[in-house]
């Protein structure tokens, strides 16, 4: 791997590849509508901040807080949005640092699926339970696993960009292991690899993602605290099928 291609060119990177557009993106319109209306607001899995720095661009006056383990990811986030409460750790790190402080708490851009084993996504939902106030609204999206969206994951080509540096990359996605989680859904092991115009590898990332049915998220939902209060097979409130790729749940503490 090449020394020069540093945390802070990944997140970077992130970047350029995943643009926050509402107007483009229906996920992202869907998460940025949400944040308005809310009167606070706690992004899990902020990443670079994309989501939280819109809507004070946009106006929002209320309390926006994101927290993220990556620390270029959060140095990104606080370069570009002095006006949010920026906070290092995870999102079973939520509760006790916030108490029933937040109307809404998100989790955008499939992040829930970095919960990987039972005791993360218990320990990670009591937290985000643990940090909204009684009847505040926990909102994420999966990936359905009957979809197996991991089957289009390995790139015949790649995606060719130019970074802040000038430098041309081209990054490339593929599976490694794809195991049964024993709960009806999966655990996919998948790789990105950044190289340069050379070809030379300059990075080489790699992360197993949960695929959860309905069923083992509505299990664990409800043992933290919560119930699910709607439930869509798109970001603009299609019904969920057996058909659709994507799940996204709107759960509410009780």
């Amino acid at each position: 791997m090449d020394s020069d291609f540093t945390a802070d060119d990944e997140a970077a990177l992130y970047d350029l590849l995943n643009p926050w557009e509402p107007t483009e993106d229906p996920s992202a319109r869907f998460y940025t509508d949400l944040v308005m209306a809310a009167g606070s607001a706690l992004d899990v899995g902020c990443g670079t901040g994309q989501l939280l720095h819109l809507a004070r661009s946009r106006g929002h006056q209320g309390r926006l807080a994101g927290i993220d383990p990556d620390a270029a990811s959060l140095r990104r986030a606080r370069a570009r949005e002095s006006r949010v409460e920026w906070v290092d750790g995870t999102a079973a790190d939520a509760h006790p640092r916030w108490a029933a402080e937040f109307e809404l708490a998100t989790m955008s851009s499939c992040a829930f699926q970095c919960l990987v084993t039972d005791e993360e996504v218990r320990s990670s939902l009591a937290a985000v339970c643990g940090a909204l106030r009684p009847g505040g609204r926990f909102v994420f999206e999966t990936r359905h696993p009957g979809a197996r969206a991991w089957e289009s994951w390995t790139s015949t080509g790649a995606d060719d960009v130019t970074d802040a540096r000038g430098r041309r990359l081209y990054v490339s996605n593929g599976v490694e292991a794809v195991t049964d989680d024993q709960a009806g859904g999966w655990l996919v092991t998948c790789t990105e690899t950044t190289a340069g115009a050379d070809g030379a590898v300059l990075h080489l990332g790699r992360a197993t993602l949960r695929f959860f049915t309905p069923e083992a998220l509505d299990a664990f939902l409800t043992e933290a605290g919560f119930v699910v209060e709607a439930r869509h097979g798109d970001f603009d409130g299609g019904a969920f099928t057996s058909a659709s790729r994507g799940i996204v749940t709107v759960a509410r503490r009780v």
